[in-house]
This record gives C-alpha cells, sequence and structure tokens, in this order.
C-alpha cells in the first residue's frame, strides 16, 4: 500500500489522511469547542466524525449549527455509553490514522502533525502525547503517579491507567488487528483497550503538552461511576482467559488482580456489602487467578 503523504490524503484516494472521532453525550455547552479545536488542526488533512451517544439536551443542535464539511455526525437513537460510541465512530473513520477526542477536551492546533510525524519516524502503531490538566478552570500539576511511560509498560499500566484517550492516535492496520472498545464495560474501557494493546504493541510517547484535560466535573465517568476497581478486575480476569499472555504477563495480572479485588472486597464489607465481597473473590477464582 503506498505510503500517505504528510499533509495529503490517504493513499492518492479523496479519504483524508486523519479521523478525529468523538463521542459525547449531552455535552452541548462544551462540544463545539471541542470540535473547533479538531477543525482547527494544521498541517494535514482531517476529517471529523462526532457520535451523539443519545443526547436529550441541545447538543445535536449545536453541531447542526457548525458549517465544515469535514464534519460528519452519527446518532444513537438511546445512549449505548461510551465504548459503543468510539467503537461507531472508528467504524466509519475514513482516514489512514484515528485519534481519539473526548468531548471536554481540547487539541493544541499542532498536536495532529507532530504527532502523525512522530509515529511515522519511530514506525509506531498507537502513540500519546502529554496533556494540560485543567480543573475548575484551573491549571493542576499531575502527580507522579501519572507519569507517562514510553514503550512497552503493560505491568505499570495494570495499577492505573497510564494513556490519555484524547491524546491518543493510532493506524488503521492496529485498530483492525486490536478489536474494538469493550461495550460490556461502562467505565474503565480505556484501561482494558490499552492492556490488550501492550500485550503486542509499545505505545509511544510524544513528550509535548499539545491537548488539553478538563476533568473534576460531577458528568465525568470517573465521578459516576466510584467504584472503578470492579471493571479493573473484570478486565484483568478476561486477559487470564487469554492464550497468548505469556507465563510473566500471567504473573502481573494476578498479582495486581488480587490487590484490587482485595481492596474492593473490604471496602464491601465496610459499606456492609459482603454478599458482593463474596461475589468478586469468586470472580477472581474463577477465573484462574492464584494468590500471589
Amino acid at each position: 500500500m503506498e505510503q500517505p503523504s504528510h499533509a495529503g490524503t490517504f493513499a492518492g484516494t479523496d479519504a483524508p489522511l486523519v479521523t478525529a472521532v468523538i463521542p459525547v453525550r449531552d455535552r452541548a455547552g462544551m462540544i463545539g469547542r471541542a470540535v473547533a479545536s479538531a477543525l482547527a488542526q494544521t498541517g494535514v488533512s482531517l476529517e471529523v466524525v462526532v457520535v451523539d451517544d443519545g443526547s436529550t439536551d441541545g447538543t445535536a443542535a449545536v453541531l447542526a449549527g457548525i458549517g465544515d464539511p469535514r464534519l460528519r455526525v452519527l446518532a444513537h437513537a438511546h445512549s449505548r455509553g461510551v465504548s459503543a460510541a468510539r467503537n461507531t465512530g472508528l467504524a466509519a473513520a475514513r482516514g489512514a490514522y484515528f485519534a481519539l477526542l473526548d468531548s471536554d477536551d481540547v487539541w493544541l492546533p499542532e498536536k495532529t502533525a507532530r504527532q502523525l510525524e512522530c509515529m511515522r519516524a519511530r514506525g509506531l502503531a498507537i502513540s500519546q502525547t502529554q496533556e494540560i490538566w485543567m480543573r475548575g478552570g484551573r491549571r493542576v500539576n499531575p502527580g507522579r503517579v501519572h507519569a507517562k511511560p514510553d514503550g512497552f509498560f503493560f505491568e505499570q499500566a495494570l495499577a492505573r491507567c497510564l494513556v490519555s484517550p484524547s491524546t491518543v492516535m493510532l493506524t488503521r492496520e492496529f485498530w483492525l488487528e486490536i478489536g474494538g472498545f469493550d461495550e460490556t464495560l461502562p467505565a474503565c474501557e480505556d484501561y482494558d483497550l490499552w492492556l490488550r494493546t501492550l500485550l503486542r504493541h509499545p505505545v509511544g510517547l510524544l513528550d509535548a503538552p499539545l491537548a488539553v484535560r478538563h476533568g473534576g466535573r460531577a458528568d465525568q465517568l470517573s465521578a459516576i461511576y466510584l467504584g472503578q476497581d470492579l471493571f479493573r478486575i473484570r478486565s484483568m480476569c478476561k486477559l487470564l482467559a487469554r492464550d497468548d499472555i505469556t507465563d510473566w504477563h500471567r504473573e502481573c495480572i494476578q498479582k495486581e488482580l488480587w490487590r484490587k479485588a482485595l481492596r474492593y472486597a473490604q471496602g464491601c464489607l465496610k459499606r456492609d456489602k459482603p454478599e458482593e465481597a463474596a461475589r468478586i473473590m469468586e470472580l477472581i477464582r474463577t477465573a484462574g487467578a492464584d494468590h500471589k
């Protein structure tokens, strides 16, 4: 296949080189800003695919008012969750490269072109950039535990999510190989995908803050789903069932799985939920997790 040019279209066709995929639900006050930052990317041929996941506010009207032919809007009749929305957008993407952007975040204008150049120079299938953190309208500094590695960091990624969706770019070939986001997970769907990725691929890091991450709001998944270790536990149990993990992978998974399961079970007992504590311990035993 012909290599796509840096600023042109994909493989000599009319398809854009990069597709930005933005899932959204009930964020009429933010989606315009996110889309504008994607459309403002410089030095690259780009389309923007927004998937409206059953919004009931004015989100659809905001999107309808954006008169740019590079924007395509798809819609779910009813909310199916962020994983399904991203999967719908990625399935419709026409680019050689895909870039993810959450509806409450923004990109700096040079983000896509610089990341594309980095990926092509290093032969990467997936990469992320650094980001600026904003909380309550003020810039904050991430802690050391959130420092982004470069390369293969499977063991570190088991402990916490170290890849930020709004900074990620990946190749079409990678997406076809790795599969979509798990639509059975209401949260931590990105944690699950990055673990599957790191079994096979390094995640490159462009060490420059090229996205702005806005946090600290009650409508974010991290605030809605407080017991998120449950979804991480489910993800790790799935990994143990795979036949392409090594003994080292298995040992790492089991160690972190027991740590998270015990912490989750202890929290359940403190909240007088012994049945849930027993259920989660049975889940990891059924998955074949030896206590390391």
